[in-house]
């Protein structure tokens, strides 16, 4: 029987209870904030309306994001597998989970070889930057892009999900400096991202001096991972720990205003909490050049390729007719659209 490293096996738990268990964050996103000025003459045709972009060298039809979610696993592998045909068929990004199970145990790096399925998408390798103090290098980083022919590497920041695990890496002092050192080695962009909790201004412009391409914000507003280390739990004591941060972190539409105030010369990438393509909208118009889904989509491809080609037509159209009625004929005009911030207090999530 094939041994199961302990890497594998909480990768295993996390997509279970993502597909089984409400994990979402107690706070919104902060899109809800934010509204547009619909304009009821666009002097545009809805057929006119281009939502393409070009980004590290890779087409896109629209500005959407596959966010990094699964694999190590022979279910993460199917859902790899959807996700990665329905990014090729509609022409979108996509970013796997973290590697470090297929570094580990070279068996199943199978699992996230997803280029057979989708030779010409935007794709993103992904590790923990945090490993880069436990004995990771410019190499493993390497042979993470390597392993999947990505276009760039992510590398993920996650301080509360580390100390919500009983067997977390913890040790985060002195990363920032191996960031920088991965960010001028490395052949391909990278990327920094969040997984929940969002990028402060600081964080912003400590990536910036530190070189990286792109900052994914990840910020407050759809999967809570503390809620997920919660349902993970062995022992009352962690669980009580993990549920006090239901409501942590910055909302993502917030950390993105922070991130394009902070580091204005860095892309940033907006995911956390989006749902709709009106959501899609709101994030270029406040900056960003990528916007991310993961839940939806998660769920989706659970069910079918056909299911996740679905969720993201409906997301891309959405944020079709969004510029059609405020009269931005590309994602340019968009990001000159005007956005009016409506102060609310943050309320839970609808069900």
């Amino acid at each position: 029987m094939k041994k199961v490293t302990p890497t594998e096996r909480r990768k295993d738990e996390h997509l279970r209870i993502n597909l089984e268990q409400d994990v979402r964050s107690s706070l919104r996103s902060g899109f809800e904030r934010y509204t547009f000025l619909h304009q009821a003459l666009p002097e545009l045709n809805l057929e006119d309306i281009d939502t393409r972009l070009t980004l590290f060298g890779r087409a896109l039809q629209a500005p959407l994001l596959i966010s990094a979610m699964t694999g190590g696993t022979r279910e993460a592998a199917r859902i790899n597998q959807r996700l990665a045909e329905a990014a090729q068929h509609l022409g979108l990004a996509m970013g796997v989970g973290s590697q470090r199970a297929a570094l580990e145990n070279p068996a199943v790096a199978s699992t996230f070889q997803v280029r057979r399925y989708a030779p010409d998408i935007l794709l993103f390798a992904n590790l923990g930057a945090v490993q880069l103090n436990y004995g990771y290098t410019v190499d493993h980083c390497r042979r993470a892009v390597e392993m999947i022919q990505a276009d760039a590497l992510v590398l993920h920041l996650n301080p509360l999900q580390e100390a919500l695990q009983p067997e977390g890496d913890t040790r985060f002092a002195g990363l920032l400096r191996k960031i920088e050192a991965v960010a001028r080695a490395l052949e391909v962009p990278l990327i920094v991202k969040e997984v929940g909790w969002g990028i402060s201004p600081q964080v912003a412009r400590q990536l910036a001096d530190a070189g990286v391409a792109a900052i994914d914000v990840a910020g407050a507003g759809g999967t809570s991972w503390s809620q997920v280390e919660m349902h993970r739990a062995r022992t009352a004591f962690h669980a009580q720990v993990a549920a006090a941060f239901a409501d942590w972190g910055i909302p993502t539409a917030e950390s993105l205003r922070y991130v394009r105030q902070a580091a204005p010369h860095v892309l940033a990438f907006a995911s956390g909490g989006l749902r709709t393509g009106v959501d899609v909208a709101k994030a270029i118009a406040l900056g960003a050049t990528l916007a991310g889904f993961a839940g939806p989509l998660l769920r989706a491809a659970a069910q079918s390729t056909e299911a996740a080609i679905e969720a993201l037509r409906v997301l891309h159209q959405q944020l079709r007719v969004t510029m059609f009625v405020v009269g931005a004929r590309d994602l340019d005009a968009l990001r000159r659209t005007p956005l009016i911030r409506r102060e609310a207090p943050q309320q839970d999530n609808a069900p």
